[in-house]
């Protein structure tokens, strides 16, 4: 259960105000117990977007240095991501990090050995595993067993330049697998269902399967899509556990045996209100705090091997 009632106000510095850093910063305002204290980009909006005692810097480097932060959020593009997370991590200030957490096993290996040498407090921001409906579809799944996974994710765009669609989409549903599941999987494969050039890049359609000794996971993703869908359905002997982001209720219980389909009732919370509670618990509690930085290498290996593997 995340703590919802810290203790003291935890002050954070965000670096990156791009389109998921606003979300960030319009999350840590309305939550109780944070607080933005500095802003680390170089966006011409920044002074507009966050209030007058939050500190702006262009310099992350700068922010870091300080030396009066309680943790600090990294939402840059994915190629900084390890530079920054090392630089923090060294300045024994705790991090978030958004996924995915590098770009490379080499560098998530870097990560994770710097942090267990640091007693660090790193936690990696796939969000999905922090929604309420998520943490239901887990303790639901417990009663087992897992006979198979099967997802769907995408919406049109976005066409980056500097991460492939694989690495920007496909972080979600791997966590999500690796985590149900519980360890890596022993084979991989990845097909190129689509491909073509769009308007603002290269659009792109992937097939994947994980296999997990006898559970296979099968998942869809693409940034082709014109309507968005997040899709992840569990299949248990009797039961299927359909999690669907899309809609309002967010978990689903079918039984297949006569067809029915109950809505599964969930605690309040969204999912990146409830992961920005779960580092301010994390740093609260003060201890070394590296799990999600081990999925999130584990992750990234995964994605690595699936690059290798498209056909």
């Amino acid at each position: 259960m995340i703590d919802t009632s810290p203790s003291k106000i935890v002050n954070l510095g965000l670096i990156g105000a791009g389109a998921w850093g606003r979300n960030y910063i319009k999350t840590i305002d309305g939550l109780a117990g944070t607080r933005l204290t500095c802003l680390a980009s170089r966006n011409t909006e920044n002074p507009a977007l966050v209030g007058p005692d939050c500190v702006i810097s262009e310099d992350w480097h700068e922010m870091i240095a300080g030396g009066d932060l309680d943790g600090v959020i990294i939402a840059t593009p994915p190629a900084l991501h390890t530079e920054m997370t090392l630089a923090v991590i060294d300045a024994g200030i705790p991090v978030l990090v958004e996924k995915p957490m590098t770009l490379s096993l080499a560098d998530a290996e870097t990560v994770v050995e710097a942090a267990k040498a640091k007693n660090a407090i790193v936690l990696v921001d796939h969000t999905h595993l922090y929604s309420a409906a998520w943490e239901a579809l887990k303790n639901d799944a417990k009663a087992g067993p897992l006979i198979s996974i099967s997802t769907v994710a995408g919406k049109w765009g976005p066409f980056r330049q500097d991460t492939p669609m694989l690495w920007d989409r496909g972080s979600h549903d791997i966590a999500m697998c690796l985590d149900l599941v519980g360890h890596l999987p022993e084979r991989v494969m990845a097909r190129r269902i689509e491909i073509r050039d769009v308007e603002n890049g290269t659009g792109e359609s992937l097939g994947l399967v994980l296999g997990f000794g006898h559970i296979t996971a099968k998942i869809a993703i693409s940034n082709l899509i014109a309507e968005k869908k997040r899709l992840f359905t569990a299949f248990l002997n009797d039961r299927e556990l359909i999690y669907d982001d899309t809609l309002d209720a967010k978990l689903q219980l079918k039984i297949v045996s006569n067809n029915q389909v109950k809505t599964v009732a969930l605690v309040e919370g969204r999912p990146l209100e409830r992961a920005l509670q779960a580092f301010s618990a994390a740093i609260q509690a003060g201890e070394g705090d590296i799990k999600d930085a081990e999925l999130g290498r584990d992750v990234v290996a995964v994605l690595e091997q699936l690059q290798k593997h498209i056909v």
